[in-house]
């Protein structure tokens, strides 16, 4: 039996509800409304009606209801010991392109978790497979709103997913989706291609079945399957070509004029790989739709550089030249995938700035092979590598996706400091969002 876990509040902040009623470290919510508390939703959802009842059993063992009246959605101010306040649900799954079973040994601990938590994907935008639900997880999905759900179709034939995910139940779950769709929760799917599996006819029929979803189904992204050098034991999959990606893009393009044409949106899209392979220009800004799909590649070079000309032709007409300027040089890193994209918007800034050098360098991926050409999957070993021999300049430039969230740590767990000492010199990461072009303007202001 799951031992219940406890809500022990950690900090109360200041000028909160919390601190007025009270509250302390070390004191713990048992309910609200009479309600259980599950996790972090339950709280989240409880909490937002204008009058409740909060039941406290306090750090000294009393057991005390707490009126409370206050404005809708406002917050209590309570931080408890896990942020969470339940554990995170591991996949069960064993999915032939699972990118973390074809991960190298000897990584940090956290990098071999495998999350299928729809918490997770209304709170973070991860992707489940609806496997690790049960039907009372999803009534409260639809209870709660949470939405938009985000959910890894892979294929609408319950026979081959139940092949694919390695789960006898995978077929089984997908009737999910159709109680979700009834009730109007908006979702955005994903599909990861993988040859001689879900692709070409496979593929037709999946879209022809999500189709029936639109427009409660927002969008589907079409990714390729990663594949690594670290592949023994695993299921025999094969990177796809160039007349393979012009076949997909072939598909998407079909789906999408049917889908605009009735609804008004794309609904299916292609990540950015399937262009640069099939060596074709990227759809259109307005093809997106808004960019739902950003986490998966789709759309990523298109908006990026959207956000870096809408600053740079302001930059451009307010920015003196200054000709006297000493000569500067950075040096950028990327993935080959985005190596056009950096390259581009290098030579804009080299044309708008005197005596600036931008040399841009795409990484190969040795660590997990070279058919992984994204940046988000440069480590620092390949880094201090192929730069070790180089002169970098005065600057190099990362984007913040090759380092883990909020701290300066790549993937092989070497940190951004490890990399300046190795390779003597100064390390600038790159915001997203438009970041590069004020990053190299530091750069170049700052070495005056």
């Amino acid at each position: 039996m799951k031992k219940k876990q406890k809500h022990i509040v950690a900090k109360v902040l200041p000028d909160s509800i919390a601190e007025e009623l009270g509250l302390e470290p070390g004191d713990e919510i048992l309910k609200i409304n009479n309600e259980e508390i599950k996790d972090i939703l339950d709280y989240m959802f409880l909490v937002q009606d204008e009058e409740i009842v909060l039941t406290v059993r306090t750090r000294q063992g009393e057991e005390v209801d707490v009126e409370i009246e206050k404005d809708a959605d406002e917050d209590l101010g309570i931080e408890f010991e896990n942020d969470f306040m339940d554990n995170y649900r591991s996949c069960k799954n064993k999915c032939i392109f699972c990118f973390i079973d074809q991960m190298p040994p000897g990584m940090r601990e956290t990098l071999y978790f495998k999350d299928d938590d729809d918490r997770l994907s209304f709170l973070q935008g991860n992707y489940v497979t609806l496997t690790n639900m049960d039907d009372d997880e999803v009534d409260r999905i639809i209870r709660y709103r949470l939405e938009p759900i985000n959910i890894s179709f892979q294929t609408m034939n319950p026979e081959l997913r139940c092949k694919m995910l390695n789960n006898r139940f995978a077929g089984e779950a997908l009737k999910k989706a159709d109680k979700l769709y009834e009730a109007g929760i908006i979702m955005n799917g994903q599909i990861v291609l993988c040859k001689g599996w879900n692709d070409k006819e496979e593929l037709e029929y999946s879209l022809s079945q999500m189709y029936k979803y639109v427009p409660v189904l927002e969008s589907v992204s079409i990714v390729p399957v990663g594949l690594s050098k670290y592949r023994e034991g695993l299921a025999k999959l094969e990177p796809f070509n160039k007349e393979d990606a012009k076949e997909v893009i072939k598909t998407v393009k079909k789906w999408q004029d049917i889908a605009y044409k009735e609804h008004g949106i794309h609904f299916v899209h292609a990540s950015d790989e399937w262009y640069l392979l099939a060596e074709e220009e990227l759809p259109d800004p307005e093809t997106y739709d808004g960019y739902l799909q950003l986490a998966n590649g789709v759309g990523m070079i298109t908006s990026e550089r959207e956000d870096f000309y809408f600053e740079y032709n302001d930059f451009i007409e307010n920015y003196k030249k200054d000709y006297d300027h000493k000569a500067v040089k950075i040096t950028c890193v990327t993935g080959k995938l985005a190596f056009s994209l950096i390259k581009e918007m290098a030579v804009r800034m080299e044309e708008a700035l005197p005596n600036l050098t931008i040399e841009v360098i795409a990484i190969r991926n040795d660590f997990f092979g070279e058919l992984i050409t994204v940046t988000g999957l440069i480590t620092a070993t390949d880094l201090m590598n192929q730069l070790k021999d180089r002169e970098l300049g005065d600057s190099l430039c990362i984007h913040e996706c090759m380092l883990r969230s909020g701290e300066e740590v790549f993937l092989d767990d070497y940190s951004v400091s490890d990399v300046m000492s190795t390779l003597q010199v100064k390390v600038d990461i790159v915001k997203s969002n438009g970041g590069f072009l004020s990053k190299i303007l530091e750069i170049y202001d700052r070495n005056k």
